[in-house]
């Protein structure tokens, strides 16, 4: 426990500045990730990844998410292994951001495992 602590002040920073460079990416979809947030369509997770809200997601957005998830596992495996720490807990530190960083209105799911609009 006392070592998730000490890689969480050095690893938040950097999740922060790629989670922030994900947001600049330039969009490849018709749909984009804030358009798919904005419309309910996807949400974030504990586990830093993305996922439909709704049952039968179109081929789009699960291309987005497939597409997103990709890049974000590429870019949390960096973090790990520039920190000396597992996949795991860069995982659950990029979840935890994304929520955090989530804004009213848009989809999070709960640790239970439950939709919540924010």
């Amino acid at each position: 426990m006392s070592r998730y602590f000490s890689l969480r002040g050095a690893i938040a920073p950097l999740l922060a500045l790629l989670l922030g460079i994900a947001g600049w990416m330039p969009q490849s979809w018709a749909i984009g990730l804030d358009d798919a947030k904005r419309q309910g369509l996807v949400g974030e997770q504990p586990n830093g990844y993305l996922e439909a809200v709704g049952a039968n997601p179109s081929a789009e957005v699960r291309a987005l998410i497939a597409d997103i998830n990709a890049k974000r596992r590429h870019q949390y495996q960096q973090v790990a292994k520039a920190n000396g720490t597992s996949l795991n807990v860069v995982e659950a530190l990029a979840g935890k951001k994304a929520i955090e960083k989530t804004p009213p209105g848009q989809y999070v799911r709960s640790p239970a495992g439950r939709w919540i609009k924010k």
